[in-house]
């Protein structure tokens, strides 16, 4: 696609507003349904922390980032169904040598939606009970939006969250 053909379908983007009962989603669409973008936003305060969520839904791809307290970026992870045995692969992409915590979430969210997941977070390493709420609040969320589908033939079942 050239710059020019790119300039022209941004110009063509409409952003529309909706809101729900937790945060707000907005939805920039294309001409094609596939062209559809949804960005949704929310924070929650649970167990005297806050939570920042944000969720950009993309064609076949959700990128989600968690903020814990602050809106620090964190640690960025992908995560994808491998073939040709459908097992879930994730790869830090921004630091997460030593934390794993996006990583989990990551590969439990590609097992749930069967897409690609871009995953950031700041959710301390050493709070597993914040991971594990913070994770809950986003699958609920993800679920009300109907971005968790039921599972596809052959995918593994995960463990957490069934």
């Amino acid at each position: 696609m050239t710059s020019k053909e790119l300039d022209t379908r941004f110009s063509e983007l409409l952003l529309t507003e909706g809101s729900d009962s937790v945060g707000k989603t907005n939805k920039l669409e294309g001409q094609g349904s596939n062209d559809d973008v949804q960005i949704t936003c929310f924070t929650e305060d649970l167990h005297d922390v806050t939570f920042h969520f944000q969720i950009i839904k993309l064609t076949k791809q959700i990128y989600v980032w968690i903020g814990c307290n602050t809106a620090k970026f964190g640690h960025l992870y992908a995560a994808a169904i491998t073939r040709p045995n459908k097992t879930v692969a994730v790869t830090p992409v921004l630091g997460g040598t030593s934390d794993n915590t996006g990583s989990g979430i990551a590969r439990r969210l590609v097992l749930k939606t069967g897409l690609n997941i871009i995953v950031a977070c700041n959710i301390p390493k050493d709070s597993p009970t914040l991971e594990v709420t913070a994770e809950r609040k986003l699958f609920e969320k993800l679920k009300s939006l109907g971005y968790i589908k039921p599972r596809p033939e052959g995918l593994p079942v995960s463990s957490a969250h069934n």
